[in-house]
């Protein structure tokens, strides 16, 4: 048989109805693995909740704690749930009261004890979820199983806490030991997105956007089929719509183009969750569960049309490093030294450029905030720092190879000053930098003149 992994974000966990909504796609897609986020909201409540502990007394502590059992109580009343599963939410509630007592007490959150609050999010959901699924396979009198499966039974990763990384090999091992279970045909397994275990048995997270990665871990681990991510919106769209209301859905688009999108700025999945699935060659569907009837959109290794444009990303809050010096000219062994600080200080670039004697490159704005890393910089080069940018991505087919492509793009832009044009590297993607103020008048403008 065909094994499908579902996996549904926290908009699709959000309240009992969601809950039943996400159960009835998951049967009638023949899934057999359901993976979920927390629900919509609960992650960011569990940082605030940590916040609130470390800084302020346990009497307000407490209250916030109170409001997060009782969104899930609520949930779980309005199933009808079992008593076994209101036990198993009191267990996890009563574990999480003792941990932030501990936070409270010491003022003080370890990046293991934080991973290990953030956890709850999806541990609850996902006793939440797996009594909805077997409450809808029991109306429909289908001969199946939902069963709750802590996916810390597999997702074995290294000791980078708040960004822990998967050990493939041991995933695929652990794996293969639960795999004949599902093969029979009437089991479905209800895990949870987003958190693993380390070699020592503590627990670990995977970082924002870790549920769509684990979703794709777990295809790649069980040998899937299929990948199905279901989420608030009907697939992906050109551009963001919130940005220009004319967007397009986009039917099909390669792994590599999909990878470029998410990368540069598109929100509806995270930039590592193709990569397993790339790896193993398994198509990767993502939908709306609000509206599964609607087409959403393919991700494949391979696609029948392939345009020249197929979308466009923004990437907001942006920050432009110019690094100089005359002793560049000519002089091997610069663009190491720069290289070796980046990676020193655990620091990603997005795009950059080269000329003789300097080097510009774009950062996420949260990261410049690391000094040291300036500090290092300057004590071989000049500097410069440039704040409120956007990064302008437009990803589509043979980008750097059609002759007048930058003539059609350019004509659209002559009110708006180009910063930084980065091309050539990939020919599935050409990006340029604009002031903030200008990024989304920018986007708008490129889509009527490419993409009508």
């Amino acid at each position: 048989m065909s094994i499908v992994v579902s996996k549904f974000g926290g908009t699709s966990m959000a309240d009992a109805q969601a809950m039943i909504r996400s159960s009835k796609i998951t049967i009638e897609r023949n899934a057999s693995i359901m993976v979920v986020s927390a629900t919509s909201g609960t992650t960011n409540e569990l940082l605030e909740l940590i916040e609130l502990a470390l800084t302020d007394s346990w009497d307000q502590t407490k209250i916030k704690l109170e409001s997060l059992k009782n969104k899930h109580l609520s949930i779980a009343e309005e199933l009808s749930a079992s008593e076994d599963t209101y036990f198993e939410l009191n267990e996890l509630t009563n574990e999480l009261d003792s941990l932030i007592k501990g936070i409270n007490l010491l003022k003080d959150c370890s990046p293991k004890a934080k991973d290990r609050v953030l956890s709850f999010g999806e541990r609850l959901s996902s006793r939440l979820c797996s009594y909805a699924l077997q409450k809808v396979i029991n109306e429909k009198g289908l001969d199946l199983t939902a069963q709750f499966f802590d996916v810390r039974n597999v997702m074995t990763t290294d000791d980078e806490y708040g960004t822990a990384r998967p050990n493939f090999d041991q995933i695929k091992v652990h794996a293969q030991n639960h795999k004949e279970k599902i093969l029979t045909g009437n089991i479905i397994y209800v895990t949870q997105g987003f958190i693993g275990i380390n070699e020592d048995g503590h627990t670990t997270t995977l970082g924002r956007g870790g549920s769509d990665y684990s979703a794709a871990i777990l295809a790649e681990a069980f040998d899937a089929d299929l990948l199905e991510i279901w989420t608030d919106v009907a697939g992906i769209a050109t551009t963001d719509p919130r940005i220009y209301q004319n967007a397009k859905q986009i039917e099909e688009i390669s792994f590599k183009e999909a990878s470029e999108l998410a990368s540069f700025g598109a929100k509806i999945l995270h930039p590592t969750t193709l990569l397993p699935c790339q790896r193993s060659n398994i198509p990767v569907f993502v939908g709306s569960s609000y509206a599964p009837q609607d087409n959403g959109t393919w991700i494949r290794k391979q696609t029948e049309n392939n345009p020249l444009v197929r979308g466009i990303a923004l990437k907001k809050n942006q920050v432009l490093l110019t690094i100089s010096t005359p002793e560049m000219l000519n002089a091997h062994g610069f663009l190491y030294q720069i290289f070796e600080v980046f990676n020193r200080h655990k620091v990603s670039v997005d795009s950059i450029t080269t000329s003789e004697i300097s080097i510009a490159l774009t950062l996420d704005n949260n990261q410049i905030i690391n000094r040291k890393l300036v500090r290092d910089l300057e004590l071989f080069s000049q500097v410069k720092i440039e704040q409120h940018l956007s990064l302008v991505s437009i990803i589509g087919n043979q980008i750097n190879h059609t002759p007048g492509f930058t003539n059609q793009l350019f004509s659209t832009l002559e009110d708006i000053q180009i910063r930084m044009i980065c091309a050539g590297a990939s020919k599935h993607n050409f990006c340029f930098l604009v002031k903030e103020k200008d990024g989304e008048n920018a986007v708008r403008k490129i889509h009527e003149k490419l993409l009508g």
